[in-house]
């Protein structure tokens, strides 16, 4: 299996390379050359597997200058119990006869990002020593709030991996601050930078096609790699869950083989739903793909209308993992819909950059209607929902589910479609608690309570146990408190490193 960018400007390399660089070095994202296919009877035949046993299945296929045994070791250090809550890494949660919840928060942090980011830095360990590389790792990571802790937690204490992760200042939940600037480990900082998550996003990116910059730090014995979602290792474990997903349904026996089910994803960056869509490119059975967005709906404007504008007022909400403006993950998308046409792809993302819009020709929007449709959800509407599911099924969703679960109602009322529907469950509601108590019980339940008092009521409420990444982050010392603007970011890097 050969990777390719998406912007056709470099040479076809392994796997491994292209998770030991990030992203493109010109610009661009790595994607695979061929997408592999499962058949029908492959599928069946991981019927009744385990979540690690359908891991080492889909990874294979996409990791072939990795050794089944580094593969293998690989999962067995990401997927176990010490990492995990739950024997199934990612359960299923039935509401109602057509849909469920795939709960993805059961990992180390509370959110989804844990599924891939425990085994990308066992990926990462074995490509630089495949590669032979002679120089230490750093992993540059801009976060809207859920990459950051689950990188600094994934990486921490790596041998050969440093790890800066800078996150939008005052842009992210208390808990989510508190999980970062808590961090431990003898490899791990923490910067937050004045702006919102796409100055962040941009900043990093500009450090990774700085030229001169890159060489400075080789020079210095350092070279960078990325943990957010433009490395091909942090979304191919994210295809995994979409199979375990619809096989255990099959287990449910709430589907037969063969039947297709719709996906309802709540995303921002386009990573999580690019992930359902390469395991659909696989010949997993789906319907639909149900885009979910926020008030920041530049994603279900583009579904839309064919044109993404960025131009707009960048919205705080209640579910600030979605906060976002540029969705990275976009542009892979686009590749494999024009048919890896690198030279639309570099001039739709050229417009991005310099007028910040751009518009695909209508044939290549017609190409996303009959598997993807796109929606939002307002502030109100969230908290509304996050009520509404606790009343009717006894079951608490955090404010980036609430969106997806609102915009999947939409599209029933809209299409008539009952398919059976898995809504991705992306973080623990005990992460988002402020907003998810002042859902269920309005704004003096959480009027002059901290963070602590508020986690302890929504336990209460729930009947749920507190996260274990989220007890006692009160009494953990901030071990990180450099704050910083987005144009000092190269300074930042070269301070943290020495030099």
């Amino acid at each position: 299996m050969k990777y390719v960018s998406t912007r056709n400007n470099f040479n076809r390399v392994d796997s491994a390379e292209a998770i030991k660089l990030g992203m493109v070095p010109p610009g661009g994202l790595f994607v695979p050359e061929e997408i592999p296919l499962v058949n029908v009877a492959k599928l069946a035949g991981l019927a009744g597997k385990g979540y690690r046993d359908v891991a080492r299945e889909i990874l294979g296929m996409f990791l072939t200058d990795y050794l089944p045994e580094e593969i293998d070791d690989c999962i067995q250090r990401a997927y176990n119990d010490r990492n995990f809550d739950h024997p199934d890494m990612a359960p299923l949660s039935k509401l109602d006869d057509t849909s469920y919840i795939l709960e993805l928060w059961h990992g180390p942090t509370a959110a989804f990002k844990d599924m891939a980011l425990q085994i990308m830095p066992h990926f990462l360990s074995r490509a630089v020593e495949k590669l032979g590389a002679d120089r230490e790792t750093v992993i540059l990571v801009a976060t809207s709030g859920d990459t950051g802790k689950a990188a600094l937690e994934g990486f921490k204490n790596v041998p050969g991996i440093k790890i800066i992760v800078f996150y939008p200042h005052g842009g992210v939940s208390k808990v989510q601050e508190l999980q970062m600037t808590t961090t431990d480990g003898d490899n791990t900082w923490v910067v937050a930078v004045r702006g919102n998550f796409d100055d962040c996003q941009n900043a990093v990116k500009q450090v990774f096609g700085d030229d001169a910059y890159n060489r400075f730090l080789a020079e210095k014995g350092y070279e960078l790699s990325s943990a957010n979602s433009i490395n091909w290792g942090r979304l191919l474990p994210q295809i995994v869950y979409y199979f375990w997903a619809y096989l255990d349904l099959v287990g449910k026996k709430a589907v037969s083989h063969g039947d297709r089910v719709n996906f309802v994803v709540p995303t921002g960056n386009f990573g999580n739903i690019l992930a359902a869509y390469y395991a659909y490119r696989m010949g997993l059975p789906v319907n639909k793909l149900i885009c979910a967005s926020n008030e920041n709906r530049v994603l279900t404007d583009f579904f839309a209308t064919g044109k993404y504008d960025r131009n707009r007022e960048f919205i705080k909400t209640v579910s600030p993992s979605m906060d976002i403006l540029i969705s990275s993950n976009l542009e892979r998308f686009l590749f494999e819909v024009t048919g890896h046409d690198g030279e639309k792809i570099g001039q739709w993302l050229g417009q991005l950059n310099t007028e910040g819009r751009f518009q695909v020709d209508e044939e290549t929007r017609k190409q996303t209607e009959h598997i993807l449709c796109a929606g939002w959800a307002g502030e109100a509407e969230t908290l509304e929902t996050i009520k509404a599911v606790h009343e009717k099924y006894g079951y608490t969703v955090d404010t980036h589910t609430a969106v997806g679960v609102k915009v999947y109602y939409d599209y029933v009322r809209r299409t008539g479609d009952h398919s059976v529907t898995v809504l991705d469950a992306t973080a623990s509601p005990f992460k988002f608690n402020r907003a998810v108590l002042k859902a269920l019980r309005g704004e003096a339940a959480i009027s002059g309570k901290d963070e602590f008092e508020i986690l302890r009521e929504l336990e209460h409420i729930t009947g749920m146990e507190i996260h274990r990444g989220l007890k006692n982050l009160d009494s953990r010392p901030v071990t990180h408190d450099r704050v910083s603007d987005k144009g000092e970011i190269k300074r930042d890097i070269a301070e943290i490193l020495g030099l």
